[in-house]
């Protein structure tokens, strides 16, 4: 089988990326080893909500068609939206159709699958950023007795053991799990690292529609001072609800979680954490001061302020003055430990050689270091909004024309292959 593209993945980007290369007139097949937006279908806790408002569902073609463009849509609801994107732009999904290898040839690409093989001249990975948890080497050492589970498996507080629960990952999934699990009356222990506060809304307007507004989240991964660094930030400290609550450790603390350090390690039944817990939140509180300055400086040169909510800010972050530690994980009841660590992608069946001695792909913006080969999805790919669905969009556009002007032997211009060792630190 043969097709000038092979895009790998029917999710939001995969079928961006769709879009836009049949706006170019450039034959291509989708294939999805599951069904049409997978990840979205079978690796999402049962209560969650998209963090970003409807109206910013935006896609090619396709937008939110609802009455509640300020709502935040559930899991269910997000499957149905991608399932009718792909109908309306007629994607040529291959579903049920896992991709086993990908190698280079002299023509371009084969891509094995279950299904057969495919040769195409070009490649485009959208597969998702988040296919395998973050678990740090440390949780070899915790004691059998002791249950492990990541986002991607948990599903609603029920199907944890009765008692504690340590919470390891203070960013968007950790902290909306922390509470669910609160809420279910077990008591929870969230060990926090490095994190993003932001409120829902801020003078009346939510914080997404700000920063959507000001620019932040269009800037270029050319134009931040290290682009490696944004793309490993956590998450912002969110959640999508009716109420459009806030969620932060101000929030949890009030509820009777306790807040201890980043976890540094377990020895005898114990968990270590470091003692750096006041400085980050600290730091978070000072950067969520900045973008509110930020905000408040383009409302007033470019609206006046006209119909808004006055500037305030929040109350600093509390902790206790002396969190524990040390922590003895059986005495203090604690069975299950949830690690919302992070993610990362899967490219275990890419024969290719693209990646860096951290096992990272290389790539410029998502052009990778293979010619014919491209990337979609990622965090802060080319844009800081690359991971949302209301960012695919603007970089299937940018990929689509990259791809094209190789396909036709152009030079591709702004955004094309690059010193990889200085973009990813690879040399």
């Amino acid at each position: 089988m043969r097709a000038t593209t092979v895009v790998i993945g029917a999710g939001h980007a995969g079928l961006a990326m769709s879009r836009c290369l049949a706006e170019r007139s450039i034959d291509h097949v989708v294939l999805e080893r599951g069904e049409v937006a997978n990840s979205w279908k079978t690796e999402r806790w049962d209560s969650l909500r998209l963090l970003t408002p409807n109206w910013q569902s935006r896609l090619p073609g396709y937008g939110y068609r609802g009455d509640d463009p300020h709502g935040f849509r559930t899991m269910p609801e997000t499957v149905g939206f991608i399932e009718r994107y792909a109908d309306a732009i007629a994607a040529p999904v291959r579903t049920h159709t896992t991709v086993t290898s990908v190698r280079s040839t002299d023509g371009g690409y084969l891509v094995s699958t279950t299904q057969g093989a495919w040769r195409a001249r070009s490649v485009v990975l959208a597969s998702g950023a988040c296919n395998l948890p973050r678990i740090p080497a440390v949780a070899t050492a915790l004691p059998a007795s002791i249950r492990q589970i990541s986002p991607l498996d948990y599903r609603n507080p029920d199907q944890l053991e009765p008692g504690g629960v340590l919470v390891v990952g203070a960013s968007a999934s950790g902290i909306q799990i922390a509470e669910e699990i609160h809420r279910s009356g077990r008591p929870v222990t969230l060990s926090v690292g490095e994190h993003v506060r932001v409120p829902r809304s801020y003078r009346g307007r939510d914080i997404k529609w700000w920063m959507d507004r000001i620019g932040v989240l269009d800037e270029f991964y050319t134009e931040v001072d290290s682009v490696e660094r944004v793309r490993g930030l956590p998450s912002l400290q969110l959640m999508g609800s009716e109420d459009r609550r806030d969620i932060d450790l101000n929030v949890l603390t009030a509820q009777g979680v306790r807040l201890v350090g980043r976890l540094a390690g377990f020895a005898g039944g114990k968990a270590q954490f470091s003692g750096g817990l006041g400085n980050l939140c600290a730091m978070a509180d000072l950067k969520l001061n900045r973008l509110l300055d930020r905000i408040d400086q383009w409302a007033g040169d470019q609206l006046g302020d006209h119909g808004l909510e006055p500037p305030h800010r929040f109350d600093a972050t509390r902790m206790d003055a002396n969190p524990p530690l040390l922590l003895d994980l059986v005495a203090s009841g604690i069975r299950t430990i949830v690690w919302a660590t992070g993610f990362r992608p899967d490219y275990s069946w890419l024969d290719v050689p693209v990646f860096d001695r951290k096992g990272r792909l290389r790539h410029d913006g998502g052009v990778v270091s293979s010619p014919g080969l491209y990337l979609m999805g990622l965090p802060f790919l080319r844009r800081r909004k690359s991971s949302l669905i209301d960012g695919a969009g603007a970089d299937a556009r940018d990929l689509s024309s990259h791809l094209a002007a190789w396909l036709a032997g152009r030079s591709p211009g702004p955004g094309g292959h690059v010193n990889f060792a200085a973009v990813t630190g690879a040399a």
